[in-house]
């Protein structure tokens, strides 16, 4: 008779166990399928990163949450900056260049849980190592291809085991990948309206929506903000001399060599047939010339081997204007933006009508020489 009350006890308690471990996955389902909806019906790529860095880690109570994107042409970076959204405020946010990079065991495309061990997961989080004790890692991956990782951590060496069922994580995974693949089309979609054709950088649509929030910012935060207006010499004498194509290379060179000398804040666009515009952020007019200076530069120094093989001497002439910091800060932002256009351009017909391959602050004398 005790025996049998032993046994029913011990039986009612398993039956407890098995109850309350049932409600709680079932707790799990849900708080997962309520993010995938979240996920699904994220607007934006910015949103989705937030979402999966800041909600899971709050919905499910890790310790760590870190997201490593594979971006090795910077097109990722370039699209959440543009949103705008701040890279330095997100240190959970990893990008590699490659896919050995982007996890620890980058032959696998199945989630991976177990203890933490330093040597293979401290590249992927940026929590102080020695307070994570288990690790899920659950790749990313779209038609077999891997475009990145998202790492969970926990103090709780329990919380992630070697040998636990995956299939809930790995429907989320699916459902992570596949957002992050239609969000980042979105973004290629906005950017192929935004991006001239020739250069492969932006136009003047997207240079005249950034100048806007560039004042802005720069208003609101008081920060000096320059522009250069760059128009290539006797573009018109290199078409005819050397043909269309060569005048072609020329245009897509320039673009490239200022690209190379812009920081990730600066803005490059192809403003129209040989001119280019720029956008230094937080740079006043003195830096703005040094960097105009060297522009030029770079560019003389660079001689174009035209399509018949021919060497054409390329030079640049450069007008450099700032925003006006006395102005009024009630002025419309659009008629800012007009008007410090209007000063750059100024400022380059001055640079031409002095001889060309020269640099030009608007209002002044402009004492850079050749």
């Amino acid at each position: 008779m005790d025996d049998g009350n032993y046994n029913s006890r011990g039986l009612q308690r398993q039956l407890r166990l098995l109850v309350d471990e049932a409600r709680r996955n079932e707790d799990k389902l849900q708080r997962l399928q309520a993010l995938e909806l979240l996920l699904l019906g994220a607007e934006s790529l910015s949103e989705l990163v937030q979402m999966l860095l800041y909600r899971y880690r709050e919905d499910f109570g890790l310790d760590a949450v870190s997201l490593v994107l594979l971006d090795p042409n910077y097109e990722i970076r370039r699209f959440l900056e543009d949103e705008p959204f701040e890279l330095a405020r997100h240190p959970d946010l990893i990008f590699k260049s490659d896919g050995d990079a982007a996890s620890a065991d980058s032959t696998s495309l199945f989630p991976r849980l177990g203890a933490f061990d330093a040597r293979q997961h401290a590249h992927l989080f940026n929590i102080v190592q020695t307070e994570l004790c288990s690790v899920a890692l659950l790749p990313l991956v779209r038609q077999g291809r891997l475009i990145g990782c998202l790492n969970l951590g926990s103090r709780d060496s329990r919380r992630f085991v070697n040998g636990s069922g995956t299939d809930l994580l790995e429907r989320l995974t699916a459902i992570i990948s596949i957002c992050l693949e239609n969000t980042l089309n979105v973004e290629r979609l906005k950017h192929t309206g935004l991006t001239d054709a020739l250069t492969a950088i932006n136009n003047r649509r997207f240079f005249d929506q950034r100048i806007c929030e560039e004042i802005e910012r720069a208003r609101r935060h008081r920060q000096a903000l320059a522009c250069l207006f760059i128009d290539i010499d006797y573009f018109k004498k290199i078409n005819d001399s050397h043909g269309h194509q060569s005048g072609d290379k020329v245009l897509r060179n320039t673009a490239a060599l200022l690209n190379e000398q812009m920081r990730r804040s600066d803005i490059l666009a192809r403003y129209g047939g040989e001119e280019f515009a720029i956008l230094l952020c937080n740079t006043d007019m003195e830096a703005a010339e040094e960097i105009a200076e060297r522009l030029r530069l770079t560019i003389y120094a660079t001689p174009l081997t035209g399509v018949n093989h021919e060497e054409i001497p390329i030079t640049v002439s450069i007008g450099v204007a700032s925003l006006i910091p006395q102005q009024d800060p009630a002025m419309d932002i659009e008629q800012q933006a007009d008007q410090l256009v209007a000063r750059a351009d100024k400022a380059l017909y001055e640079a031409k009508k002095a001889g060309r391959n020269r640099v030009r602050l608007v209002g002044d004398g402009g004492l850079t020489a050749e």
